[in-house]
């Protein structure tokens, strides 16, 4: 001991100590475990909704990504008429940026297509269904000063659900009901969620969605560029 003690002086450096316990194949066995342990946490935290939004926006993202493409090309490449009647590039770009208020009251930079033809609008959100800012089902997504105005019970549950690429309100407004206002439609959807009326949804949004697709096509005049959020015409955020 003493000579070990009198070698690490002259070096400058305390000896190495020896090492005892568990071998290289136990250490790597423990490592792998706590992995496991890590990975079993993160999926049990993750909900079925999210599970649903990674899955089905993913494939639908996957699908959709020739057709944004093409549109987001014509949007770069067509003109926009200038006020003295000449041609003129298109300054705002093909991408509308809104700030949103997503989940736990945190704001995020909305961003879609120009243009509601074949909804391609709401299609280029899907980006931010895989993220996590949106889940494909869920409240409209409100301004912050939107969400402001809101009571405090809205204000809670609000922050406490992912704002949607569609939602209750969105396939149920145009009946015209008083009870189908999408403010209250909204705290409907906030206290009877689950997978199977999501899933209900989303099927009622497809069909609309290929509904105004065919209309689309046979009048294609009346597609038009907006900077406007889906959200239908007369949505209100009162209570």
């Amino acid at each position: 001991m003493r000579n070990a003690r009198q070698t690490a002086a002259r070096g400058g450096r305390r000896p190495t100590p020896r090492r005892t316990g568990a071998s290289p194949a136990t250490a790597a066995a423990g490592h792998l475990a706590l992995a496991a342990d890590r990975v079993a946490g993160a999926l049990g935290a993750m909900t079925v909704k999210r599970a649903l939004d990674l899955v089905l926006g993913s494939a639908l993202l996957l699908l959709v990504t020739p057709a944004l493409t093409l549109g987001a090309l014509a949007l770069a490449l067509r003109p926009r008429l200038d006020r003295k009647g000449g041609r003129a590039d298109d300054r705002k770009g093909v991408l509308s940026r809104e700030l949103r208020v997503g989940l736990g009251g945190h704001s995020f930079e909305l961003r879609s297509l120009r243009t509601r033809r074949l909804r391609l609008d709401l299609l280029s959100r899907l980006p931010h269904v895989v993220r996590g800012d949106l889940s494909l089902v869920g409240p409209a997504p409100l301004t912050p000063g939107e969400t402001a105005a809101l009571g405090a019970a809205a204000g809670r549950w609000r922050h406490a659900l992912r704002p949607g690429l569609t939602g209750l309100a969105q396939v149920r407004a145009r009946s015209g009901m008083p009870w189908d206002e999408p403010a209250l439609l909204d705290a409907h959807y906030a206290e009877h969620h689950g997978t199977g009326p999501d899933l209900a949804i989303l099927a009622h949004s497809a069909r609309i969605a290929l509904q105004a697709a065919v209309r689309g096509l046979r009048l294609p005049g009346k597609a038009h560029l907006s900077d406007t959020d889906h959200r239908l015409p007369g949505y209100s955020v009162a209570e």
